[in-house]
């Protein structure tokens, strides 16, 4: 395991407390962690994205997606089988999982879809108008003179 001291990225800066954060969970992560169920993330536009979760063997009622503080859960519960299934060879795994995305600022989900055993979701990056660049007009040294004389 690796360890980064970050204390020079706190002295110079403020409000990185997120990124500190997020440098040691994923330096915390364990490698021979379960890789259940196995998903996809591709960019579809310059701010959207779609997480593909391969899901065979649950049907809709049994998947749950929640946004709980910027991060993205997806977890599944096979409901309880009232007859017993004698299997040669199970293949297919249904068990239980719950898998967590981190979410950046200002990235919601626009919607998911369950189809051929895959569950899709949708992410949007929304920047509120506030926090887009603006353009700010340069006015003439003469014009601020003049207001200010009138003042």
């Amino acid at each position: 395991m690796r360890n980064i001291d970050m204390q020079p990225l706190y002295r110079a800066t403020v409000g990185f407390d997120q990124f500190a954060e997020l440098m040691d969970r994923v330096f915390a992560n364990d490698v021979s962690r379960e890789s259940y169920p196995p998903y996809n993330i591709e960019k579809t536009d310059d701010d959207s994205w779609r997480i593909s979760v391969a899901v065979a063997g649950f049907t809709e009622a049994e998947l749950a997606v929640e946004v709980k503080e910027n991060a993205l859960v997806i977890s599944a519960r096979k409901a309880d089988e009232q007859e017993k299934k004698t299997y040669l060879h199970r293949g297919i795994a249904t068990r239980a999982f719950e898998r967590r995305f981190h979410l950046a600022d200002h990235v919601k989900v626009t919607g998911a879809t369950h189809e051929n055993g895959m569950l899709h979701i949708d992410l949007v990056r929304e920047v509120p108008e506030a926090l887009k660049p603006r353009r700010i007009e340069i006015a003439k040294a003469d014009d601020i003179d003049g207001k200010a004389i009138e003042a």
